[in-house]
């Protein structure tokens, strides 16, 4: 059907705030429903509809958002706090704000502060580093699976994916990896904890391959669910750079901080490195300061932090109990997150869970179909646990 001008304009204004193309408008229409996109060259997600186009096409709300690694129980009240009370100061630029905030990452990294870079979001990062990476071509040695946001940004660029399978316990295989990079590799990504399986490579491994090969090859390590460990300060490669390594480690604060929508992250890297970036560049100008400001008050929240890591650690309690209960088996993980598989095709799962109100992921992992569910509260979990079993009767 034909939308109406008012629903048309309303739209447009939507996708330009989700990004969404233009292209999609044909496509759109009441009780419509996505399709799979087709599988790229390593693992396909089946990506459900965003929560205005469910409502637009008369599905039922979600009662359990578990599908993006997102923190329930944040912003710090700190962090809102301080957001609040910046706002009235909108007017004017953040950089006097956002060199605060790169003044404290660099104390609290213990680097100098020209080793850090400031984002909008880790994900800035990953892009922009592909960018300047592959704007030439070559290759980035990288997992299978991994998460994509580098890695389709690099094939975007014309580079391609020289990808190297998780191990059997789904960590990186680092010997593989090392073995894979060829006169072509411009980038070595690792994601440690890896998304979307949750699983880490041991450190003393992961540094020893930075340390053989980030003198080649600069390594690219992001750590964006590492400060769900408890011991996560022994697990960082940050070290590395320390030393003068060619490694980039990227954090974020939409994970345990729970800022996912306030959109900042860094970079800690060689100023080297960051140069690259700040010449296609305007460095902080993508960041608002009402978001620099609550990063900051977040940051001496430490309580709401370990209280976000103890109810991340409750959920995946909840989850494996729930999971075991009905005979199903999933990957330890040590994010906010779990992968398991499902015995059904992922797009008909979605669509099963989508319609009774838990919304999750679901994976094409070599041939085999499995759900990722994020952190969600407890009675979160009890529902999606209460669905589950009836989709996959």
């Amino acid at each position: 059907m034909t939308l109406p001008n008012t629903s048309r304009r309303q739209w447009l204004r939507r996708a330009a705030l989700t990004g969404a193309g233009l292209a999609t408008l044909p496509a759109l229409r009441l009780g419509a429903r996505p399709t799979s996109p087709p599988p790229h060259t390593g693992f396909a997600e089946y990506l459900p509809q965003l929560e205005w186009e469910r409502r637009l096409a008369g599905r039922p709300e979600l009662q359990a958002r578990m599908l993006a690694n997102e923190n329930p129980y944040g912003p710090s009240p700190r962090a809102i706090e301080a957001i609040a009370a910046s706002a009235p100061t909108g007017n004017r630029y953040q950089h006097e704000a956002a060199a605060e905030l790169l003044t404290m990452i660099a104390e609290y990294e213990g680097v100098p502060e020209d080793h850090i870079m400031v984002s909008p979001g880790s994900s800035d990062v990953l892009e922009k580093m592909a960018i300047v990476h592959f704007k030439d071509g070559g290759n980035v040695v990288a997992a299978d699976p991994a998460y994509m946001s580098l890695i389709k940004v690099t094939m975007g660029m014309g580079g391609e994916w020289n990808k190297v399978k998780l191990t059997d316990d789904w960590a990186h295989d680092l010997p593989a990896m090392k073995a894979a990079i060829n006169d072509e590799t411009k980038l070595v990504y690792v994601c440690n904890p890896n998304n979307p399986t949750g699983t880490l490579t041991d450190n003393d491994e992961l540094r020893q391959f930075c340390r053989d090969v980030a003198d080649t090859v600069p390594v690219f390590v992001d750590e964006a669910y590492l400060e769900y460990l408890p011991d996560y300060k022994s697990k960082t490669m940050v070290p590395l750079i320390k030393e003068g390594k060619n490694v980039v480690v990227a954090r974020t604060f939409s994970k345990v901080h729970g800022m996912a929508g306030l959109r900042v992250g860094y970079a800690v890297a060689l100023p080297e490195t960051l140069e690259k970036v700040y010449q296609i560049s305007r460095g902080n100008m993508g960041l608002c300061k009402t978001s620099v400001e609550g990063a900051m008050a977040s940051m001496r929240d430490t309580e709401f932090q370990k209280m976000s890591v103890k109810r991340n650690d409750d959920f995946r309690e909840q989850t494996y109990a729930g999971l075991e209960a009905m005979g199903l088996s999933y990957i330890p993980s040590v994010t906010s997150f779990i992968l398991f598989p499902i015995a059904m095709p992922g797009e008909a799962f979605l669509e099963g869970m989508f319609d009774k109100g838990v919304g999750v992921r679901s994976f094409d992992v070599h041939g085999k179909d499995y759900c990722r569910v994020s952190v969600g509260k407890p009675e979160e979990v009890d529902l999606f646990l209460s669905t589950l079993k009836q989709v996959l009767v």
